[in-house]
């Protein structure tokens, strides 16, 4: 009972911290012109960058942490304050940047800059409640970051600056921020950390940002290339279609979390390929069919949702929902294999992910913005494809490569 309790608790938050990130990007497009969210999505993905990063090194190392409850609290406070000091030395270049950037971009980074701290020790804290096991106590603080922010953009103007947007964003995690220390407190409390064991030679987490920057991260810093190459618009365009699929990223990271130890308890290889290639299937159904609503919407409600930004974003509907179906086969699929053979991943990674943003360059070049988001889409196929036949070729690992993949299974797929 108590397992079932922790797991839903663990939904919960996922499913309230996805919630808040969709909500912020679709409050911001509506309160901005299109060239205001043009300037806010390209700060706001250099945070998401900065947040897998950290997620990567400090959060999924920390989640590994076994042993008894002192060994962990003084891990999760170590992990608290790694972050702390990591985000406030990311947030000088952020200032520079700032200071350098013209139009509304500067003014934006140095926003991001002054708040990084705040956002990024927020979200950190689910990881420490995580290794502790008491994932209702990160629910809580998610909820309050969710509750806050939202009505406080929600109370800005339309027109209102990105920097201003960024500015209210960030504070507003502030209450959740002491919320979520108070409540790690008692589990910390005298048991001295040691932040430095994060730099130490053979910590975790270096393995884990490898994964996530040829994964996730070069594609987020290719499509904020292109707004630097092409223009601001660009990148508005693209993460807007992205953020009406944002419930389908939900279930995707979903998928991530949960999916290894269900499917290493499926029992033989067959069993375990063949519930990954069917849920894989139902989520790229889902996908085409949640495309083929936002494709339907009249050009009124598509306007409430994403303002000024729903004409470019509308044109991009295709072939984003085609990517996220492939997307799900892919997860699937990468998630089979780090059950399987998890050295199998990150040569996968790697190759496919780095086509995929030679791909999306070369679309651009050749058709624009839209061209952009078909070589995304063809770049995450031709993923999938790679991954399913690895899959295919490949037999499980003996039980120590099966000792180092439930470890690996906590790092981030895409």
């Amino acid at each position: 009972m108590r397992r079932a309790v922790t797991v839903a608790a663990s939904v919960l938050d996922q499913a309230a911290t996805s919630l808040t990130n969709i909500a912020v990007l679709v409050i911001a497009a509506r309160t901005s012109s299109a060239e205001g969210f043009a300037a806010f999505s390209m700060v706001y993905i250099t945070f998401t960058v900065l947040l897998g990063l950290n997620m990567a090194f400090v959060g999924q190392a920390v989640v590994l942490e076994r042993g008894e409850d002192d060994r962990v609290g003084a891990a999760a406070r170590s992990a608290v304050t790694f972050t702390a000091a990591a985000s406030a030395l990311a947030a000088l270049p952020l200032l520079a940047a700032g200071a350098l950037v013209d139009g509304a971009g500067g003014p934006a980074f140095l926003a991001l800059g002054a708040v990084l701290p705040v956002v990024l020790v927020q979200d950190g804290l689910r990881y420490s409640f995580s290794a502790l096991r008491q994932p209702h106590r990160a629910l809580a603080a998610d909820t309050l970051r969710l509750v806050c922010a939202v009505p406080a953009l929600l109370l800005q103007p339309y027109g209102t600056s990105p920097a201003r947007l960024i500015l209210v964003w960030g504070l507003s995690a502030l209450p959740a921020v002491l919320l979520g220390l108070a409540l790690l407190r008692p589990f910390v409390r005298n048991r001295p950390g040691e932040p430095r064991r994060h730099l130490r030679k053979g910590n975790l987490g270096r393995r884990f940002v490898v994964e996530y920057a040829v994964g996730s991260a070069s594609s987020q810093l290719a499509v904020l290339g292109l707004g630097l190459f092409a223009g601001p618009l660009a990148v508005g365009a693209l993460r807007g279609a992205s953020t009406l699929f944002g419930p389908l990223g939900v279930l995707l990271t979903s998928v991530n979390a949960f999916a290894p130890p269900l499917l290493g308890r499926s029992g033989s290889r067959r069993a375990t390929v063949r519930a990954a290639a069917a849920l894989g299937a139902v989520l790229a159904l889902l996908a085409l069919a949640w495309g083929t609503v936002l494709f339907a919407l009249p050009e009124r409600v598509g306007r409430q949702l994403l303002g000024d930004t729903w004409q470019s974003a509308a044109d991009l509907l295709p072939a984003t929902g085609s990517q996220y179906a492939v997307m799900a086969l892919g997860t699937c699929a990468l998630v089979t294999l780090r059950v399987l053979s998890p050295r199998a991943t990150l040569s996968v990674q790697v190759v496919f992910s780095l086509l995929a943003v030679a791909l999306m360059i070369g679309g651009y070049l050749l058709a624009g913005t839209a061209g952009a988001a078909w070589g995304l889409a063809a770049g995450s196929a031709l993923k999938a494809v790679a991954a399913w036949t690895r899959v295919a070729r490949t037999r499980p690992e003996p039980a120590a490569g099966q000792e180092d993949g439930r470890q690996r299974s906590a790092a981030p797929l895409s």
